[in-house]
């Protein structure tokens, strides 16, 4: 899932560098009005559970602050946050997923929840609000990229150069071992 989401971000993130930036940053009427904001609510939210993740005071977070004016800038927050989170599960261990990380949370209370549930919301959250960012860019006159790909060894040769690039080479599953057909 790091994987994919590095590479979801990475697709979204170029494709919004090719609009015109009053596309980027009209207010569309969107729960956080524009692209930009849209974009950078993302990276905020990464960085807050990535730091409860990392065992750091995550402190409070302004959903809605739009921390980088620029979406260069907000793309290297970005580029930041998911080598920290591909680093933090290629270290995982079934045992790690039990742990429990803390964080405080925008009221100033503190939660304690297990790592495994943490990682689940995380990613949930960046494909709720990448789909909002995909809308949006077909709003302002772009088509949005492909997605909704698996990371499967079938779709391995359509992404292999773009893989690459991002340094995720290996981010597709080895062959399964083989094991007959029932029946």
């Amino acid at each position: 899932m790091a994987a994919n989401n590095c590479w979801s971000n990475a697709r979204l993130h170029t494709r919004c560098a090719a609009l015109p930036p009053g596309e980027y940053f009209r207010d569309r009427g969107a729960f956080f009005g524009s692209i930009h904001a849209t974009v950078s609510h993302i990276v905020a939210i990464d960085e807050w559970y990535l730091a409860g993740l990392h065992g750091e005071r995550a402190g409070r977070v302004d959903y809605g602050a739009v921390v980088h004016a620029t979406l260069a800038e907000l793309t290297r927050a970005q580029e930041a946050a998911d080598r920290r989170l591909l680093a933090y599960c290629d270290g995982l261990t079934p045992a790690r997923l039990g742990e429990v990380a803390h964080w405080r949370d925008d009221d100033g209370d503190d939660h304690a929840e297990p790592v495994h549930l943490v990682l689940a919301h995380l990613f949930v959250h960046q494909i709720h609000h990448r789909g909002q960012v995909h809308d949006l860019l077909q709003q302002a006159g772009a088509a949005p990229p492909q997605l909704d790909e698996f990371f499967l060894r079938a779709d391995a040769s359509r992404r292999t150069e773009e893989l690459r690039r991002l340094g995720l080479a290996d981010a597709s599953p080895p062959e399964p071992p083989h094991t007959p057909r029932p029946g």
